[in-house]
Formats: C-alpha cells, sequence, structure tokens
C-alpha cells in the first residue's frame, strides 16, 4: 500500500517529505486539502484511518525519515540531523509567522535584517561538508533546502554572501535531475507560486 501524504494545498511542511519520497522512489499518493472549513475538517475526526495512520507532521517525518535511512548513519552524523531539524524549523517559523500576519508589510523589513545573521549560523553549521550532516543526504537536507528556497523567493539575494548555502542548493537540485524520469519533482520543486502566501 502506497503511503498517503495529506496535506493542505500549500508547500507548507510537506514539501520536504514529498522531496524525500520522490528521492527515493518511494510510491505515495498526494492528497490536498483546501485549507479552511473544507473536506478535511468535515471528515477527518471521522475517518476509520488504520491503526499505522501517522497525523501529527514532524512525527511523521521522523518516522518515515527513519524507515528510509535518512536519519544519518553515525552519532555525529544522527546529533547534527537532531540538531539542525529542530533550528531548520525555528527558522521556517520565523518566516511563516510573518508571511501569514496582518501586518506583513510592517514585520517584513525587520525579517529582512535579521536573515543575515540565521543565515551565517546555517552557512557556518553547514561549513565545507557536502550535505548538513556529512557526506551523504540526510532528511534534514530536504527540510534545509525547502526552507533556503523559500526564503531565496523571499529575498533572491539573501544568499549573496554564504556561497556554501548556494552551492548547496545547486548541489541539491543538480542531484534531483537523476532521481527519477518519470517524477514530478521538478515542477513541484521549481514552482514559485507553491511558496508560502504572503500578501
Amino acid at each position: 500500500m502506497p503511503v498517503v501524504l495529506g496535506y493542505w494545498d500549500i508547500r507548507g511542511l510537506a514539501h520536504s517529505i514529498r522531496l524525500l519520497l520522490e528521492y527515493t522512489g518511494t510510491a505515495y499518493e498526494d492528497k490536498m486539502y483546501s485549507c479552511g472549513e473544507g473536506e478535511w475538517c468535515r471528515q477527518g475526526a471521522k475517518l476509520a484511518l488504520p491503526k499505522n495512520y501517522l497525523l501529527q507532521g514532524t512525527f511523521s517525518h521522523n518516522k518515515l525519515t527513519r524507515k528510509l535511512h535518512a536519519c544519518g548513519e553515525t552519532e555525529e552524523e544522527m546529533l547534527r540531523v537532531d540538531m539542525l531539524e529542530n533550528q531548520a524549523m525555528d527558522f521556517r517559523m520565523s518566516l511563516v509567522m510573518i508571511c501569514y500576519n496582518p501586518d506583513f508589510e510592517k514585520l517584513k523589513s525587520g525579517y529582512l535584517e535579521q536573515l543575515p545573521g540565521k543565515l551565517k549560523l546555517f552557512s557556518q553549521f553547514l561549513g565545507k561538508r557536502k550535505w548538513f550532516a556529512g557526506e551523504k543526504i540526510t532528511f534534514v537536507d530536504f527540510v534545509m533546502y525547502d526552507i533556503l528556497d523559500q526564503n531565496r523567493m523571499f529575498e533572491p539575494k539573501c544568499l549573496d554572501q554564504f556561497q556554501n548555502l548556494k552551492d548547496f542548493l545547486d548541489r541539491f537540485e543538480v542531484s534531483n535531475v537523476s532521481w527519477d524520469s518519470q517524477s514530478t519533482l521538478a515542477p513541484v520543486l521549481l514552482c514559485p507560486c507553491s511558496v508560502c502566501c504572503w500578501p
């Protein structure tokens, strides 16, 4: 039975999971729900769900990545994955919080002022490594690709002073080309309209 990835019809937290599923060639159904009062809100609690059905996003993500062996192999890699996963969520939420805020225009400049400092920390954490945990790709690379890509769409020049982060994005995108010729990953990966919805 293929994995069913159910999420709102936005890029959101599900995008990095989609990328990982595509990368690993995992069969899945991408079930998108309309935001607001829609099918999921009416039916979600009433569904007769199988006992291995995972509702919470981070838990589902972690279980999937363990199953796909995408959490690092050595103790150091696993520690780097754990540290970065939590830091990445904080970074993502800082962008999300302004993008969905009615005072977006007032908050945007403050976000952009602190962005170089945050990017510098990620640049230092990556260092000269090929991937964030080491020489092999792990799920946090999918998460970081998604977050850095969203910030790049938000402010196209934000990575100009962080060559290793730009190289990371390029490496990620190039590795995507050979994943699966039947994949629909490329349009999903490059579609700017699927980034978070700011005014």
